[in-house]
This record gives C-alpha cells, sequence and structure tokens, in this order.
C-alpha cells in the first residue's frame, strides 16, 4: 500500500458520496447493516427497523433503539477523499459509501462514531482495545481494496494496533 501525505482536504463534500442507497427491496444500506450487524431486527413492510439489539464492537455498548446506533464507515468518507478517492467517479464514490461487500460498514455507538468523526488511526482509536486488532485489520483492507494511500503515523498506528493480535 502506498504511503503519501493527504491531499485535496479543502474540496471535499460529503455530498460527494451517495450513501444509505435502496439495496434490496424497500432496505437501503442503513437497514442492511442494522439486519446483518443486530440480533433478533423485526423490520415492518417497508423495512424500517421495529426492534433488535445491537452490540457496538468499538465499546461493546448494547443497544435496543436503532435511533442509539450509528453506521460508521471503517474509513471515514472524508479521510477517503485525502486518501486518493478525491479522484473517483460518481460511481465509485456510491459504491465506496454503501459497501457490503468488505469490512467498511459497522453497527456501533452513536456518540463514539461521533468522537471518530474523519479521524484515521493515528488520531483515534476505538475505546475498546480487545477490538484493535479487528480494527486495523479492517481499516487496512478497506484502504487495500478501493486502492486509498496511508500516511506514515497512520501506518504506525496500525502497526502498533497489530502488534496486539
Amino acid at each position: 500500500m502506498e504511503v503519501a501525505d493527504e491531499a485535496h482536504a479543502d474540496t471535499y463534500t460529503r455530498k460527494a458520496f451517495t450513501h444509505w442507497i435502496k439495496i434490496d427491496g424497500e432496505c437501503d444500506t442503513r437497514e442492511e447493516v442494522l439486519i446483518r450487524d443486530g440480533q433478533d431486527v423485526q423490520t415492518d413492510e417497508l423495512c424500517k427497523i421495529t426492534s433488535g439489539t445491537w452490540t457496538s464492537p468499538y465499546d461493546d455498548g448494547v443497544w435496543y433503539d436503532p435511533e442509539d446506533v450509528d453506521i460508521d464507515h471503517m474509513v471515514p468518507l472524508k479521510e477517503a477523499w485525502r486518501s486518493g478517492a478525491w479522484a473517483w467517479d460518481s460511481n465509485q464514490r456510491k459504491a465506496f459509501a454503501n459497501s457490503l461487500e468488505d469490512s467498511q460498514l459497522w453497527a456501533v455507538t452513536d456518540n463514539v462514531n461521533q468522537s471518530k468523526a474523519d479521524k484515521d488511526p493515528s488520531r483515534w482509536k476505538p475505546p475498546l482495545e480487545s477490538f484493535y486488532c479487528e480494527y486495523a485489520r479492517s481499516w487496512i483492507d478497506v484502504k487495500h481494496d478501493w486502492g486509498l494511500t496511508m500516511q506514515a503515523a497512520e501506518k504506525t498506528a496500525l502497526a502498533d494496533m497489530l502488534t496486539r493480535c
């Protein structure tokens, strides 16, 4: 994976990444992740989540209301932009933002996700240290699969997290 400085941060707009698109019938990407990552998830005929239980891998928080759960982009959209997604076309950015084919999307505690924001692992790590290994592997896999670059500090932080595997 190429190590490079970030670029084009000043041109980022979240609107460049169309997300939460219809995936299966009435279900959008967010609902699909909630169904996939939850236990005993029930939906109505329009795929609105009516009940379920979610355990956040970032902090072991357990949630019963889907409004308390965010869908996190393992590699945040702004981080992806700065790492090469600025050069993608709109279809590739839409595919990235809605990817169910890799470890890009996770159901997590909302305020923990908000504390992460667009930070890479040199500036943010999950509160639950026992998740560091899986987090680092997932981050690397997503960056590799999508051809995104990595900063030197990001690479060092990931290597440190991987020593816990």
